[in-house]
């Protein structure tokens, strides 16, 4: 599986307590798709569990989700989806935040948020390249609880790269946003390094570098990660 681990230079980005003063970066895990499987991971008690309603994708989930510890909340994953779609799913698995990970615009997040009101998270996927334009988030902010960056690759998500995160020492918001893009058990020095920055990192999103299978997790690396992420 192809990897960028480029974070040289990681240590440029000021450092201020960064989010373990609030207590603790959160955990999203995605891609889930097998109920047992969904059970071993929530038993690690993860603060976001991310199921993928993008048919296209091979961890896409049309299934039914067993009951998970309420503390846990549960992600729907939408790729240029209409709203009644997301508002069916939402519904449907009660959904207790959005996630876009297509070309939504300002307007079509607005009128996603007037439509399921403030209770349930929106949170906008941004790809990014070493060329990214952070300017480009602003306008969402208003309508957006979280931004995600991802690395842009060939798919929407769970490409399994990195992108070098010294590209967010551009980042000009104080705007919450989930870090995604290939962490692994491999990037945890780094993963902790860049947790000591400024940064207003509100959660790590884990999907395909710990996986057995498209949409299994392993719940032993998933564990590690845990117990050596510094929180």
């Amino acid at each position: 599986m192809k990897k960028n681990t480029n974070h040289q230079g990681i240590s440029a980005l000021s450092p201020s307590g960064g989010p373990d003063a609030s207590g603790g970066v959160g955990i999203k895990i995605c891609g889930m798709k097998y109920p047992n499987n969904i059970l071993e991971v929530a038993s690690l008690l993860p603060d976001y569990m991310g199921f993928i309603f993008w048919d296209k994708s091979t961890r896409y989930f049309d299934g039914v989700i067993p009951p998970l510890p309420k503390s846990i909340k549960k992600v729907g994953v939408f790729v240029n989806e209409s709203i009644a779609v997301i508002l069916a799913k939402a519904q449907t698995y009660d959904l207790q935040a959005i996630q876009l990970h297509g070309h939504e615009s300002v307007a079509f997040c607005t009128e996603l948020r007037l439509a399921i009101g403030n209770d349930i998270e929106i949170i906008k996927v941004f790809s990014v390249a070493a060329d990214f334009e952070f300017e480009l988030t602003q306008p969402f902010e208003a309508v957006c609880d979280y931004f995600l960056f991802d690395t842009k690759g060939k798919l929407p998500g769970g490409n399994g790269t990195t992108f070098d995160w010294t590209v967010l020492e551009k980042y000009p918001s104080t705007k919450p946003f989930f870090l995604s893009g290939g962490l692994g058990l491999e990037e945890i020095d780094v993963t902790n390094a860049i947790l000591t920055t400024h940064l207003p990192i509100h959660a790590l999103d884990l999907n395909s570098k710990f996986e057995t299978g498209p949409g299994l997790k392993d719940k032993i690396l998933l564990s590690k990660f845990q117990h050596k992420l510094k929180h």
